[in-house]
């Protein structure tokens, strides 16, 4: 009977000191995260995005005799401090004015249906500030590539003129509106030298908001207002910008 007791003891023993000895080790992955920016760096940059096109009896699906002209132009600096290792914040300005017009332009349905429409002109410019705090993440132990996630925070507003028509048959409608936007927004970096860079960033997950008011020849008022939320890989949101770390 002792030597059934003195076994079972032993069985309880060697079933007893494994779990005890993994509960005192702590889990760790295994992941090296080495100073990638180091406290007390400034980052600064700027983006500018223009372009332009022009249409002269250009025919596009059943759009037909286009005559007319676009631009667009962006303008964004950024400055941001990187007040710990590898996590900084900041801001970013942002100024984007666009304009189109067309002067003439037909929609062919068939050959008995036919609109035509001539003398449309829209020009809108539109001011945002972003707040921004980014947390980079080498890739390995090298200092040249690494990644980084952004958090933003942007308000804005702005203002655009939109006008149909001439002579006695012209309207115009004037809008102001208002933004905020809220959005998550990954990159990649790659160093040219120790002081300049290139990024690439693309926005994933964001929610947007945006109250417009509209004028109508200076008499119908009316609001317009409007929610979106991104929560996938947005190809049209891809930005290349150049860097600088002093």
């Amino acid at each position: 009977m002792n030597l059934l007791r003195k076994i079972s003891a032993a069985l309880i023993a060697f079933a007893v000191i494994p779990v005890a000895m993994s509960a005192q080790e702590t889990f760790k992955r295994g992941l090296e995260q080495v100073s990638f920016i180091p406290k007390g760096q400034w980052i600064t940059g700027v983006s500018v995005n223009y372009s332009q096109s022009n249409q002269d009896n250009y025919q596009f699906l059943v759009i037909e005799n286009i005559n007319g002209d676009t631009y667009s132009f962006k303008v964004s600096p950024t400055l941001m401090y990187c007040f710990k290792d590898n996590l900084a914040t900041g801001g970013k300005f942002s100024y984007t004015r666009s304009r189109a017009r067309l002067n003439s332009a037909s929609v062919v349905l068939d050959g008995e249906t036919t609109y035509d429409a001539d003398h449309l002109y829209a020009i809108t410019s539109n001011y945002y500030g972003t707040a921004v705090f980014r947390n980079y993440i080498s890739l390995g132990t090298g200092m040249r590539f690494g990644m980084f996630n952004e958090v933003q925070l942007e308000l804005g507003g702005g203002q655009s003129k939109m006008t149909n028509g001439s002579g006695e048959d012209f309207t115009g409608t004037f809008e102001r509106n208002f933004s905020l936007n809220v959005g998550l927004t990954p990159g990649m970096v790659m160093f040219l030298n120790n002081y300049s860079a290139i990024e690439v960033n693309i926005g994933v997950l964001g929610f947007g908001y945006t109250d417009t008011k509209s004028t109508t020849d200076r008499i119908y008022v009316a609001h317009r207002k409007s929610k979106h939320a991104n929560f996938k890989i947005n190809l049209f949101s891809v930005s290349f910008g150049c860097v600088f770390y002093l």
